[in-house]
């Protein structure tokens, strides 16, 4: 199926409902909340596994452990019972209660004592300030949100265009700030955002055309909502299912765009586990099967060539299992097991004709962008390395370049895990 295939219900309306917003006056701020303190957040790429013990496990330990951790699940992101057309049949429905009890049952299959569906969707959005409601999330000591799409959080669980909390939203922000965990996939990652969450795009169609406020039907255009998610998370942006959907590019032009200076893009079936959120001790630890980009632009600078957007001086790490990063000095420390790989090979970097993983290329590969800077911090043969993106006209091009900081950690001695500080310009191809 080709993925940018969509089966969100409703594009439409939401769009309409974004676009709503987005115009609302821009001194119409959302009223002030409780800053996130002292719990943890364990936010994951997408396409987490059932058996990815790590990942849920320590969802049920930060709720309070096996056989104690009580965790609420929200999936308003999903459709309705009624717009799911397989909602009587419980192997193939896709529809909030449907996920939710799927999502509870895993839990407690990893070690929840109880895990709930917590009933908020986009037809039950009066659920969210329901008393009897708050109280089954008070009861709670973890929320666990599923994917689907954003913008169904926003309408589900904010209030209008002033964006203000509705009575469940304030309580697990309470919960949050009182030590509680709060975990979510995909989209139920997403929504921890602050200002300019992404809501859709290509890397191809995003470097070459940029991004815009809004929620568009086209999937491949890059845009984002202003106001942002949850704000729960706000060391940086974030995307997901990155390395297999090849986000790379969409994350820098995202953050050059709308002047944010860092940018997570997590892979699939890997999460960031935030701890202390919010606090001083904010702290990051990666886990999972794949890896979380940390785009640093600091000292990046953009402009035009051929009046086509470029940009320069990116710093790229790329942080796998285990690995910590401190988002306050922006320093990565490598995870147990792991040393630092002193590069013998001199094997060159092979071409990369695809950089972003070409929806349009039969041949393609995922992790491909980030395969390719691993590749060049293991070999002695080069110092840079070039990436094109499939699509032409204009065709662009990632250059990567190690620096004098540029670090590997390997865990088998030969190949790379982990990297840091890697730089990355991406300009038009040449003729």
């Amino acid at each position: 199926m080709n993925r940018h295939l969509r089966t969100r219900c409703g594009r439409t309306a939401l769009a309409l409902a974004a676009a709503l917003t987005l115009l609302a006056s821009t001194a119409q701020t959302a009223a002030a909340r409780p800053a996130p303190a002292g719990g943890t957040l364990i936010l994951v790429g997408g396409g987490l596994k059932d058996d990815n013990s790590e990942i849920y496990g320590e969802i049920v330990q930060k709720a309070g452990g096996a056989g104690k951790a009580r965790i609420g699940v929200l999936t308003a992101a999903s459709v309705p019972e009624s717009q799911d057309p397989d909602a009587a049949d419980p192997d193939a429905c896709s529809n909030s209660r449907c996920n939710g009890l799927y999502y509870a049952a895993l839990l407690e299959h990893h070690g929840a004592a109880d895990a709930e569906w917590i009933p908020i969707d986009i037809e039950h959005v009066d659920a969210a300030d329901s008393d009897a409601v708050v109280a089954q999330v008070e009861s709670m000591s973890g929320f666990f949100f599923g994917g689907g799409d954003q913008y169904r959080y926003v309408t589900s669980l904010l209030h209008g265009d002033a964006r203000t909390d509705s009575k469940v939203m304030a309580a697990i922000r309470r919960k949050l700030a009182a030590g509680a965990v709060v975990a979510g996939s995909s989209a139920g990652a997403q929504i921890a955002s602050g200002p300019d969450m992404v809501t859709g795009g290509d890397s191809y169609q995003a470097l070459r055309d940029g991004s815009a406020p809004g929620y568009f039907e086209d999937p491949t255009r890059l845009g984002y909502l202003p106001q942002g998610g949850f704000g729960l998370f706000d060391a940086g942006l974030l995307d997901t299912h990155t390395g297999t959907y090849g986000r790379e590019g969409r994350a820098i032009r995202l953050a050059a765009d709308t002047g944010h200076d860092r940018v997570f893009a997590l892979d699939e079936n890997t999460a960031i586990e935030v701890e202390h959120a919010g606090t001083r001790g904010e702290s990051i630890r990666v886990l999972g099967t794949h890896g979380v980009s940390v785009f640093d632009l600091r000292a990046a600078r953009t402009g035009t060539t051929g009046g086509h957007w470029t940009i320069d001086g990116v710093r790229y790490s790329y942080l796998t299992d285990g690995d910590r990063y401190d988002p306050r000095t922006w320093h990565a420390q490598a995870g147990a097991g792991k040393r630092p790989l002193t590069a013998t090979s001199d094997t060159p970097v092979p071409p990369n004709h695809d950089a972003f993983y070409s929806a349009a290329d039969p041949d393609g590969h995922p992790y491909s962008f980030s395969g390719t800077a691993r590749a060049l911090t293991a070999t002695t043969a080069q110092r840079t390395a070039t990436a094109d993106t499939f699509e032409s006209a204009p065709a662009f091009t990632a250059l990567l370049h190690k620096r004098g900081g540029t670090r590997a950690w390997t865990a088998d001695g030969t190949t790379t895990a982990s990297f840091t500080d890697l730089e990355v310009g991406v300009h038009p191809a040449a003729d």
